[in-house]
């Protein structure tokens, strides 16, 4: 059966990874308020896509072991078909998206979240999402703590790592 033409609504889901232990602590760590640990991803064509340790992954939205978003931001519509879209992919895993490339402070998920977002959309994600990571490096915290966290790697498990012949494998 042929999908339908666009427009595709296109969605941000936000997931606050520490289940809300940041924000409490953050007024301690940061001197303010903040969910420093925010993973995300974009749904699109009924599939949830998103960068982590291990590359370019993807599922049906909702489906990793994060199960439901804590948020979710409608970025509008797309006209971009999906063909299109997992051949952009396809060369996203290649030219800088691979799991090696993965850092959580400087190429991340956020990072990845807002340059599909610009492809699909031509809009950024929230500035508050793609600022973290500065805003916790600026504190006196953030800089102790930035070489113990510059070794982790966030891969939420569930979900199929893409393969740029056939698309989420």
């Amino acid at each position: 059966m042929e999908k339908p033409q666009g427009p595709h609504p296109v969605r941000l889901y936000v997931y606050d990874l520490s289940r809300g232990l940041a924000r409490r602590l953050s007024p301690v760590m940061l001197g303010k308020v903040r969910k420093p640990f925010l993973h995300t991803s974009i749904v699109v064509f009924e599939e949830e896509f998103f960068y982590g340790g291990g590359g370019i992954t993807s599922c049906v939205p909702g489906g990793t072991m994060l199960g439901e978003p804590d948020t979710v931001v409608d970025l509008g519509n797309t006209e971009v078909t999906e063909e299109i879209f997992l051949e952009y992919l396809s060369s996203l895993g290649e030219s800088g998206f691979s799991g090696v490339a993965y850092n959580l402070f400087d190429h991340n998920c956020n990072t990845f979240s807002n340059e599909v977002a610009q492809f699909l959309t031509g809009k950024k994600i929230p500035s508050y999402i793609t600022e973290l990571p500065s805003e916790v490096l600026s504190t006196p915290f953030g800089q102790v703590l930035r070489p113990i966290l510059d070794s982790v790697q966030i891969q939420p498990p569930g979900g199929n790592n893409f393969n740029r012949h056939n698309g989420p494998s």
